[in-house]
């Protein structure tokens, strides 16, 4: 599948079979599918139950409910598989949930993590995080959605902008104001979907077409007081540590999608044939799938190298910052040189580089755009 690069030595016999149960999944569910999801913009709910019967939906989560054991490799095995796919979509919406359930899990009550988790976790619920305003994207110190104790509930009202699984989430983990303004007045709620006074609206995207991306607005919602995840004007906390996985997550989507781009590169190169000979049979051509791989081995050893870190407890704030810019910007070398090489056939719809050369962008906005990353690496490293 991806000729010339090592495999890596991190990964055992228990990361080998789950990779083999992810891969068959991918083979006999998803890959007969998905041109077509991509093209209706949606894919079947019942996935959420399959990929959750296989285990994959509570990988990392507590076991009491529901979750899979499982370390940062065994997350990387599956990924690698599910990105040969080529759809960056199908895994932020299946997704979901392991950026907007952390904060349950961290900060949830025992009935509130009990009545929620274990219906997430075995697919017969969405989960979605909302943090993201009209007024902003990565300043979440600063966002305005305002949340006003009144007795045993918040009343919420303001507007939320591109929020993964924001049309069909069931759970929304919602970042509002409850005290004043910098990151000291932020707080976490838990908002069911069904809560009046909240609507959605579906937003069109250049990519992850089959991944449902929406605006929310919240007018006058009222959230019991028990559905606040940790303590009232501290939720900005709970955010910024749901960050670090969520870039961490993102990098291995964007390696995992880089190495696509290099197999069908290599496919096409291999076959078509111009001048009178096969293309990878010049030297040019090979120059560039050198460059690609160069990249990703580059990728794949930081990757490796922070997630070893990460497992041991550190919290490498500014090197995952620099990996997640890093790899997706491997990425979009990737899958930039991969359309250049596949020629016309590159901009045709049906080869997996073209749909990852639209959704490179994405990547490097998503979990933090990557000016805002380099600055927080900067300050993180005393240089600011």
């Amino acid at each position: 599948m991806f000729p010339g690069l090592l495999p890596s030595s991190l990964f055992d016999a228990d990361h080998d079979t789950f990779r083999e149960t992810v891969r068959r999944f991918v083979d006999k569910v998803v890959l007969p599918s998905i041109d077509a999801w991509e093209e209706a913009e949606t894919f079947p709910r019942e996935l959420y139950r399959e990929a959750a019967d296989l285990g994959m939906l509570g990988l990392g989560f507590p076991e009491e409910y529901g979750g899979t054991p499982g370390d940062l490799f065994l997350e990387l095995a599956m990924i690698e598989e599910l990105t040969r796919a080529a759809s960056g979509g199908l895994l932020a919406s299946l997704f979901s949930h392991t950026i907007g359930a952390p904060p349950i899990v961290a900060g949830g009550s025992a009935a509130l993590k009990a009545r929620v988790l274990p219906a997430i976790l075995s697919g017969e619920k969405i989960n979605a995080l909302a943090i993201t305003e009209p007024s902003g994207g990565s300043d979440v110190a600063n966002l305005s959605t305002r949340a006003v104790r009144d007795g045993d509930h918040y009343v919420v009202t303001g507007s939320k902008l591109f929020i993964t699984s924001g049309m069909r989430a069931d759970y929304l983990t919602v970042a509002v104001r409850t005290g004043g303004p910098g990151a000291g007045g932020v707080s976490v709620l838990l908002i069911d979907g069904d809560t009046p006074g909240l609507t959605r609206t579906p937003l069109k995207k250049m990519g992850w077409w089959c991944s449902d991306t929406a605006q929310l607005h919240f007018d006058a919602c009222r959230v019991p007081v028990g559905n606040l995840l940790g303590v009232e004007n501290r939720g900005f906390e709970l955010v910024m540590r749901n960050f670090n996985h969520e870039r961490l997550a993102l990098a291995m989507q964007a390696y995992g999608l880089a190495r696509v781009c290099l197999a069908e590169a290599v496919e096409w190169a291999s076959q078509r044939e111009t001048f009178g000979k096969r293309l990878v049979q010049h030297q040019a051509a090979r120059q560039k799938l050198v460059a690609m791989a160069t990249r990703i081995e580059a990728t794949r050893a930081l990757l490796e190298d922070l997630m070893r870190r990460v497992q041991a407890g550190d919290a490498p704030v500014a090197q995952l910052c620099m990996l997640k810019n890093f790899a997706t910007q491997s990425l979009q070398f990737c899958a930039d040189t991969a359309v250049q090489l596949l020629g016309g056939m590159g901009f045709m719809r049906g080869t997996k580089s073209e749909r990852i050369y639209r959704e490179v962008k994405v990547y490097m906005i998503g979990g933090g755009a990557e000016d805002v990353l380099s600055d927080l690496a900067a300050r993180q490293l005393g240089w600011a």
